[in-house]
């Protein structure tokens, strides 16, 4: 009598078949999670240089892609270290408008470049400081916590400029935006060094190791003697910075600081970046590199829609259909 061999598959119970099934979808998903953008970026590229004119000279590389892609980046590298401790930075776009603002007046008040430029980074650290405080100190939540400058620091920046566009002329300030270093715009080499010293910080340091830590599980964290509040207050200060740094960049490039539309909605851009990125909204990761390409994409796929004649409403609606592709990939990994 021959001898009866039973399939697995087939005595799997309809319960351990979903779970196996959900495991796959599981997997799958953190990998498009991990690879997508990376593999959107390739297509556009690939798509622009069939499609695009002049697309792969270096003039558009450079001063187009890269350039419009560069604020977005360095404010995204410093939300993504804030969101790495679970947190998140609504505030940014207002304290790119303080610090543009402090900039601008401190140099028509007669002080030198270096000085406006410390005095205006040192306006967006206090902010930062201000963040940091409410959540670490007063436990408020990080999203209330920052709405509250997102709120008011735009109406502070609009009060130092008295309501009109302030005007100046200084070279030596303007190199943040106009400068070239090797022939590579500025605010290209600020986002690389700052992508670099970045990315080194979270690999090789302490603090990278706390960061996730205290993204990660606050409480196991502080238990094994993880200073959290002062990670959490760091991380807040440093976006802070990171934008202001960018407020610079962007009156250095229009020689004007217009407290009502620097920094106007890249809040938006900068979590989107991180997003896309495949980095979790919960904390606990951060991807430098990553953040890096989710900004290009996300300007690359503006720019492509734009060109190709797509209206600039329908190209923001695209992006955001991006961004909720990459939320759900996040949810379906974990």
């Amino acid at each position: 009598m021959p001898e009866t061999v039973s399939d697995p598959a087939a005595t799997r119970s309809p319960e351990s078949a979903a779970a196996a099934t959900g495991r796959r979808g599981a997997v799958w998903a953190a990998r498009a999670q991990r690879y997508g953008a990376g593999v959107l970026l390739v297509l556009l590229f690939a798509y622009n240089a069939l499609a695009t004119p002049n697309f792969l000279t270096v003039q558009t590389l450079l001063d187009v892609q890269l350039r419009q892609a560069a604020p977005v980046a360095i404010v995204a590298l410093g939300m993504a270290l804030v969101i790495a401790t679970g947190g998140i930075d609504l505030s940014v776009g207002s304290v790119m408008a303080i610090a543009g603002q402090v900039g601008a007046l401190t140099l028509l008040a007669g002080v030198g470049p270096v000085a406006a430029v410390a005095l205006a980074l040192l306006a967006a650290a206090a902010c930062g400081v201000f963040n940091g405080s409410l959540v670490v100190r007063y436990g408020v939540q990080p999203i209330v916590a920052t709405l509250i400058l997102f709120i008011a620091g735009r109406g502070i920046a609009q009060l130092l400029s008295g309501g009109r566009l302030t005007g100046f002329r200084d070279p030596a300030f303007q190199f943040l935006g106009l400068g070239r270093v090797a022939g590579v715009p500025m605010p290209v080499v600020l986002m690389v060094v700052l992508a670099a010293v970045l990315w080194f910080v979270v690999r090789y340091t302490a603090y990278g190791r706390t960061l996730l830590a205290t993204g990660g599980n606050p409480r196991a964290a502080r238990l094994s003697g993880v200073r959290v509040g002062r990670v959490t207050m760091i991380a807040y200060v440093a976006s802070a910075a990171l934008a202001g740094l960018v407020g610079l960049v962007v009156i250095g490039i229009t020689s004007a600081s217009d407290a009502n539309n620097v920094g106007l909605g890249l809040e938006l851009d900068a979590i989107a970046a991180v997003a896309v990125s495949g980095t979790p909204l919960t904390g606990g990761r951060i991807s430098v590199i990553g953040t890096l390409v989710g900004a290009v994409v996300l300007r690359l796929l503006q720019n492509t829609l734009i060109a190709q004649g797509v209206p600039r409403e329908v190209a923001q609606i695209v992006t955001g259909v991006v961004i909720v592709i990459a939320l759900f990939l996040q949810r379906r990994s974990r």
